[in-house]
């Protein structure tokens, strides 16, 4: 099969998707454009603040992408493109738009309050309490795969310890040098924005000439050269300090800059591929299904296609972090409720066509990517995408050309800065979510500072903050490949607990909620199935304490995936309840 003809009918899928099912989502749930949003209704020019619906767009995208569209269907093809590109085709219209559209369109029918929030109003305070912790486990793997991925990107060796040898440390020593003065970038468009009063056009130019010179600068001066276990350290004090500093400083012009390294990777990915196409090269080498049972080759994931493709592919199709998002920022900056459809529902499909070309990235590199000694040279996920895309834009402009290695830099880039979007925005929701868990209903931060003892200590932003960062650091150390599985179930079954949230409050409000129940039970069963599965392997561990097997991290997991088990089961029970409740309601008023 052709990649170009792949890439062509998956767009045109999604379109559809968009125009047809999306348009009837919002015209069943009855989106109302004169009706006032959040942002207008509450604004306090801090969290709630309207937003043009292209800006908000960036803002949600470079939130919700990270790292998960690229790793998720590279790792999974090892089972073929087929099953990949059907899950993400269909998982992305019916499953994951949806979740991210009703996330945060009851967000927005919620006075732009969580999606906690919204639970706890429909299913009572103790299932907003069970989801705050199952929320939070979530956000825990979240910072330890992407600070891990991230690590992997910039590192000397990889999280085995292996070295990095040839073009690939010189690429990894670029991307770090070009992302640490993307940071310093961020911090002077803020301030030159928010504290200067520079108009943003003016800014958004000087913004983009940085961003070239930055990606010059590190491209022949790159000194930085340390150790995937060094990264992780260094990382974990940046996401500490840039998740408690003011959101003008650094999140929401990174956030804004980084849209642009976005549009260019999915455009340069869409060139690459179809100028590939035009020489006759871009075919798929790879096999269209391997089978039911594969196994890891430590870059390609492996496992049971049912339930492995479903929790690996991950972001590519639906994602839990999306609601957290969706809920906890998107939502209060939402100037019409008309743009929740673009925001809500096409965002997830922008990711599903990152997550094609993914696909046909790994499948050009497909004999390499899945060899014995496949991380040897292609050390991550990240890598074999740039690898893929940068390739078949050689094809066209010459294999010996420079823009090949250049675009590769660019590739891996653009990647590792959507994943420290991502980790920052995962690390300032996870410290929320846990200064949330030890205060009483109606009860704020500042009462608990003022009653003192350990509630005041809990609820301390840097105290909350410096435990989320030393666990999900410390996950992060036995490298993405062995969480990302937990992170994956961890990831789908939140979307499914939210499917259930959702479908729950449209019930409560009078909405047609039966297009949640095919999603929210079959991610409940996928995702539960994956963590048993994972539960026994690390019991497995445990008990034959193999060479490599870190006892104190693999309980750690172990413990996650028993406690994030639990409390999904409980809250499927409180939510199947209300809304048997909710039909028994209806037919008592219809007799």
């Amino acid at each position: 099969m052709n990649a170009v003809l792949i890439l062509i009918l998956s767009i045109a899928a999604l379109v559809c998707g968009y125009l047809f099912y999306g348009r009837w989502l919002e015209k069943t749930w009855g989106i109302e454009s004169d009706r006032p949003t959040p942002s207008h209704t509450l604004e306090d020019g801090v969290d709630y603040c309207p937003a043009k619906a292209p800006v908000l767009l960036g803002h949600h995208f470079s939130s919700i992408a990270g790292a998960g569209p690229i790793n998720g269907p590279i790792q999974a093809a090892c089972f073929g493109w087929v099953p990949v590109l059907l899950w993400v085709l269909v998982g992305g219209i019916f499953f994951g738009a949806v979740h991210d559209f009703g996330a945060l369109f009851a967000s927005i029918r919620h006075n732009g309050q969580s999606l906690g929030e919204v639970v706890g109003d429909t299913m009572g305070n103790g299932a907003k309490k069970l989801f705050t912790i199952f929320g939070y486990l979530v956000l825990l793997l979240v910072v330890a795969a992407f600070t891990s991925i991230v690590a992997s990107t910039f590192g000397s060796t990889n999280a085995s310890g292996a070295a990095i040898e040839g073009q690939n440390l010189i690429a990894h020593q670029q991307t770090a040098m070009i992302s640490m003065l993307f940071i310093a970038l961020a911090i002077v468009f803020g301030i030159m924005v928010y504290r200067r009063g520079v108009n943003v056009g003016i800014a958004t130019v000087i913004g983009i000439i940085g961003i070239i010179a930055i990606v010059a600068i590190g491209y022949v001066w790159h000194p930085l050269n340390f150790s995937y276990s060094v990264w992780m350290i260094l990382l974990g004090v940046y996401i500490l300090i840039a998740s408690v500093t003011p959101v003008w400083i650094l999140l929401q012009p990174r956030d804004y800059l980084s849209s642009f390294l976005l549009y260019f990777m999915i455009i340069v990915s869409i060139v690459g591929v179809i100028g590939c196409g035009f020489m006759g090269q871009a075919d798929m080498n790879m096999p269209a299904f391997t089978g039911f049972v594969q196994k890891s080759n430590g870059l390609l994931t492996g496992g049971t296609l049912f339930p492995a493709l479903f929790v690996t592919i991950a972001c590519g199709a639906i994602s839990g972090f999306h609601s957290l998002v969706s809920s906890g920022t998107s939502s209060k900056q939402i100037d019409n409720e008309k743009d929740a459809l673009p925001i809500g529902y096409g965002a997830m499909l922008i990711e599903c066509i990152v997550a094609v070309l993914s696909l046909c990235a790994v499948a050009y590199v497909f004999q390499e990517a899945s060899g014995a000694d496949a991380t040897k040279t292609l050390s991550s996920p990240t890598v074999v995408f740039a690898t893929g895309i940068s390739k078949m834009v050689g094809t066209f402009v010459g294999m010996d050309s420079p823009i090949v290695s250049w675009m590769y830099t660019m590739l891996v880039l653009a990647v590792s800065v959507f994943c420290l979007t991502s980790l920052d925005t995962a690390t300032r929701l996870a410290r929320y979510m846990f200064q949330e868990l030890w205060l009483k209903e109606g009860e704020t931060v500042g009462d608990a500072k003022k009653a003192g003892g350990a509630k005041a200590i809990f609820t301390n932003m840097y105290v909350a903050t410096i435990i989320t960062v030393i666990i999900g650091v410390g996950l992060g150390m036995t490298g993405y490949s062995k969480i990302w599985p937990l992170f994956g179930a961890a990831n789908q079954l939140l979307a499914g607990v939210g499917l259930l949230g959702v479908a729950a409050w449209l019930g409560h409000v009078g909405k047609n909620n039966k297009m949640m129940f095919i999603p929210m039970i079959f991610m409940l069963v996928v995702t539960i199935t994956s963590l048993c599965q994972t539960i026994l392997s690390k019991i497995s561990a445990l008990q034959a304490m193999a060479e490599g097997t870190d006892p104190f991290w693999t309980s750690v997991q172990m413990i996650l995936a028993i406690l994030l088990v639990v409390l999904s089961l409980v809250l499927a029970v409180m939510g199947f309840k209300t809304m048997i409740q909710q039909a028994r309601s209806k037919k008592t008023q219809a007799a």
